[in-house]
């Protein structure tokens, strides 16, 4: 005779063990990095096609390009921008390209692909976006790229800001 596992007894109700649940997560999946001036971000999952730690050898130069393009990347097969995100967002320090590795976000929106080269990648959260407010003390080269801010629970009330990767793509600052 066979006996019935323990989940297949009882009257249809569940029986699992308190401490195994896991809460549902509340809000949206949510990329979280940094930019070389220590501000961090977040970009919306939905919109991010791969995170990538490249060797700086694997970006190709571009001569006489924008100073925000650290160069191009072959993105299986793809030839993409490459843009330092702090030198687009109006930050004076630039992006430390001589090291091993520089993260790599490839953000796309339909057939547009960007890769934006940050800090470093501190790692997914669920954010939610009904917390967001209006971001405070934005300097305009970063206020059109924003959709708001969460303040975080920290001494010295640092903050984490929303990017609109959509903004980004779209914007003319490619052009110059």
């Amino acid at each position: 005779m066979v006996s019935k596992p323990d989940f297949l007894n009882g009257s249809g109700q569940d029986h699992f063990r308190p401490e195994l649940q896991v809460e549902s997560p509340e809000g949206e999946l949510h990329l979280r990095f940094y930019i070389p001036s220590h501000q961090e971000f977040a970009l919306p999952a939905t919109g991010i096609r791969e995170v990538m730690e490249l060797s700086p050898d694997r970006i190709t130069p571009i001569p006489n390009a924008s100073p925000l393009l650290l160069g191009t990347l072959n993105l299986r097969g793809r030839v993409i921008w490459v843009a330092d995100l702090g030198q687009f967002l109006g930050e004076v320090t630039p992006l430390n390209t001589d090291r091993a590795e520089i993260p790599v976000i490839a953000v796309q929106e339909q057939d547009t692909i960007v890769g934006l080269a940050v800090e470093t990648v501190g790692g997914m959260d669920w954010l939610d976006v009904q917390n967001l407010m209006p971001p405070t003390n934005t300097p305009d080269t970063m206020a059109p790229f924003l959709r708001g801010e969460w303040l975080l629970e920290t001494n010295n009330n640092q903050s984490l800001r929303l990017l609109d990767q959509t903004a980004i793509l779209r914007s003319a600052r490619w052009a110059g």
